[in-house]
């Protein structure tokens, strides 16, 4: 009788497999405030982009009669100098901001990537030259830029969104940059080209699916940087203007009102903007460490 062999050991969970997806989402529920700060950015979302239903008033409802109203059961926040419903103003306001945060951190990571992808697996003078052009505009100040931007374009929501993109790609492509370096002289990109793939099957094959967990974070910290830039900008005066409010602009239609009776209209939106900053900085930390492969439970 022959002695029965022994069962090869099971293979390692690729980064596609069931397995590795659970143990990611267990080290990521462990991040409690990475967790709480997910459900708060959720409920911030669903009632900003849902104010059309949510919202006690229409947007930019005034009513001069009910003008500079503390809060009570009608207006929960209270109304402002013309009337209208600060709750709802909020709302409306927050549709604007955090889609002006996502739409920068998404055109930002998306020409970041590509372009560390290629400085690191090219190197030679693509290297040279995108790593040149990213420190110059890592020495340009970005509020000063928006600000001019808006004045020569007009400050509309996509200026903002092309300037803040065109200004923050630079740091995520010097990480994806510096990943990509390290793993362009692994065994698995080197099996690859002994098969004869591509290089940009080579990149977007086997070299991104590796860069998942730095994409991810660098997505969630650009909105936050996103906010406040714009915040800054519309609270300066040369963001986002009437009729369009975003909670930069309410700050700045309420900075008249410190040590009055309705300074709380500055407080709220300032608040807003302090949550949501917080809130998409602990889910990046979560992130980061759920989606860490040497990380520990």
């Amino acid at each position: 009788m022959t002695q029965p062999t022994a069962l090869p050991p099971p293979p390692p969970a690729a980064p596609g497999d069931p397995r590795t997806s659970r143990v990611v989402l267990s080290r990521f529920l462990h991040h409690r405030l990475a967790v709480a700060s997910l459900i708060v950015l959720v409920l911030l979302a669903v009632c900003c982009f849902g104010a059309t239903w949510i919202a006690p008033s229409p947007r930019n409802a005034q009513n001069l009669l009910e003008a500079s109203q503390p809060p009570s059961g009608g207006h929960w926040l209270g109304t402002d100098s013309l009337g209208r419903d600060y709750l709802s103003e909020m709302l409306y306001a927050g549709q604007l901001s955090l889609a002006i945060g996502l739409g920068v951190a998404l055109l930002a990571t998306l020409v970041g990537t590509a372009a560390g992808a290629v400085a690191g697996y090219a190197g030679g003078w693509a290297d040279e030259v995108i790593m040149r052009v990213a420190d110059l505009f890592l020495i340009v100040p970005p509020v000063a830029v928006l600000a001019v931007s808006l004045q020569g374009l007009g400050p509309s929501p996509a200026t903002i969104v092309v300037v803040l993109s065109s200004l923050g790609w630079t740091l995520i492509a010097r990480v994806v940059r510096a990943r990509v370096i390290q793993l362009r002289h692994q065994e698995f990109v080197e099996a690859a080209r002994v098969i004869g793939a591509s290089g940009p099957r080579i990149v977007v094959r086997h070299l991104l699916p590796n860069l998942t967990g730095l994409i991810v974070v660098n997505v969630s910290l650009s909105v936050a940087m996103a906010i406040i830039l714009e915040s800054t900008v519309s609270f300066l005066g040369y963001g986002v203007q009437p009729p369009r409010s975003s909670w930069g602009n309410l700050l700045t239609q309420a900075a008249g009102l410190i040590g009055t009776s309705q300074s709380y209209l500055l407080y709220v939106p300032g608040l807003a903007i302090l949550i949501t900053v917080l809130a998409v900085n602990f889910l990046g930390d979560g992130l980061r460490d759920a989606l860490d492969p040497q990380g520990r439970q």
